[in-house]
């Protein structure tokens, strides 16, 4: 579960950017989906519990193809802080894009 600033906001990024779904929206608490991945949003009770999350928190989506994903993502250059697809020493494909709430979202292939 993950602590947002601002719901549509993150529901805009998760879904634009990285092609989820929403299963559930509500002001203080929502859902997205992609094939098998979901992640929970809940909305934070104020701008103190912010500070304690951005830079500090981190999600690892794996997938099965990261070409098709990162060939979209890659689009979103100018508009997030992301990190080009790169091979990592420990046999998984990756690129890395923050989210607006300053999580780092790292997203994987097994190679």
């Amino acid at each position: 579960m993950l602590t947002v600033a601002e719901m549509d906001v993150t529901l805009e990024f998760y879904t634009k950017v990285l092609g989820f779904e929403v299963a559930m929206k509500s002001p203080g608490y929502s859902i997205v989906t992609r094939d098998d991945a979901t992640i929970h949003f809940t909305k934070a009770a104020d701008e103190t519990v912010m500070k304690a999350v951005r830079g500090h928190t981190e999600i690892y989506i794996e997938v099965l193809d990261i070409a098709p994903l990162w060939e979209h993502v890659r689009r979103f250059k100018p508009d997030y802080r992301i990190r080009d697809l790169f091979d990592r020493d420990y046999g998984m494909r990756e690129f890395h894009i923050g989210d607006p709430n300053g999580c780092l979202v790292f997203v994987g292939q097994k190679i």
